[in-house]
């Protein structure tokens, strides 16, 4: 009889499939997980990627629920690619008004003074900062988070502009120096009442730190902390803008005027966008 060995040498590997990674393959499993702009996300996806493995680990991820820009680490806003870390709040489409709202200010500051201080509150990524620094040029940007998480990932997107980016708890965070100095000051801040974060996106809800979102019981509780500051950090006729939900607008107008401030609203359908201005007058 044939010699039989004690043990057995490992089976042949079977060769596994290699995951279809092709756009439309891409497309349907996002498609399949509930993704709405699956077409486009898949696009980003396969873009982004630099190896298959990559393309096949994120396209699971979004799969799974977390937010596209998290999966890749940017976000597009205002025509900029922004590096958006996970648990980073994500910018927005709508907060594009407060921006364009924002660049009107700085380019008359720019006209009158030949150069523009914007301070960036409640930065998150620095998307803000990092947007009206590149539409207004010369400009001494600062901004501040309280989360070290997205401190860390605004530094970076407004490094090219000579942007500093600080951590602490909203003005506390920014030079004393700036005090009086301001013309724009975007303040970002959470507006969603507490009792509603519940019921926002899982994407927001479970991916986005909660400080970026809870704005207190009627959501406006940073909102009056920033009003009740924010006159001695504007130069004369500097403005604060931030945005909120329509409904809240006009309280959020009157938590402005109450710090001394000449308000109005601007608000865009097509973004569904609010934002609320308060500007300290010239005398």
């Amino acid at each position: 009889m044939p010699h039989t060995p004690e043990t057995a040498g490992p089976a042949p590997a079977t060769p596994q499939p290699a995951e279809d990674l092709t756009h439309a393959a891409v497309t349907a499993r996002l498609r399949a997980a509930g993704c709405v702009f699956a077409e486009d996300e898949a696009r980003i996806i396969l873009d982004t990627a630099a190896t298959p493995a990559e393309a096949a680990a994120m396209t699971a991820a979004r799969a799974a629920g977390r937010p596209l820009e998290h999966v890749v680490g940017w976000a597009e806003f205002c025509s900029l690619r922004i590096e958006v870390d996970a648990g980073v709040f994500v910018p927005r489409r709508r907060t594009e008004l407060l921006v364009r709202e924002a660049t009107a200010l700085g380019r008359a500051a720019l006209a009158a003074r030949g150069r523009v201080v914007v301070a960036d509150l409640c930065c998150g990524s620095g998307a803000v900062g990092a947007a009206l620094a590149a539409a207004l040029g010369r400009t001494e940007l600062h901004a501040a988070d309280l989360d070290p998480a997205a401190v860390a990932c605004a530094a970076r997107n407004i490094a090219a502009a000579g942007g500093l980016a600080h951590c602490g708890d909203l003005f506390a965070a920014l030079p004393a120096a700036l005090r009086g100095t301001v013309d724009v000051l975007a303040a970002n801040v959470p507006y969603v009442p507490t009792g509603a974060v519940a019921l926002l996106p899982s994407e927001a809800r479970d991916h986005e730190a909660p400080m970026a979102l809870d704005g207190g019981p009627d959501g406006l509780d940073v909102l009056r902390r920033v009003a009740a500051d924010a006159a001695g950090w504007l130069a004369p006729g500097g403005s604060v803008l931030v945005e909120a939900g329509e409904r809240q607008a006009g309280t959020a107008a009157g938590v402005l005027a109450a710090g001394g401030l000449r308000t109005r609203t601007a608000t865009d359908d097509d973004l569904g966008a609010t934002v609320v201005i308060g500007t300290r007058p010239q005398h």
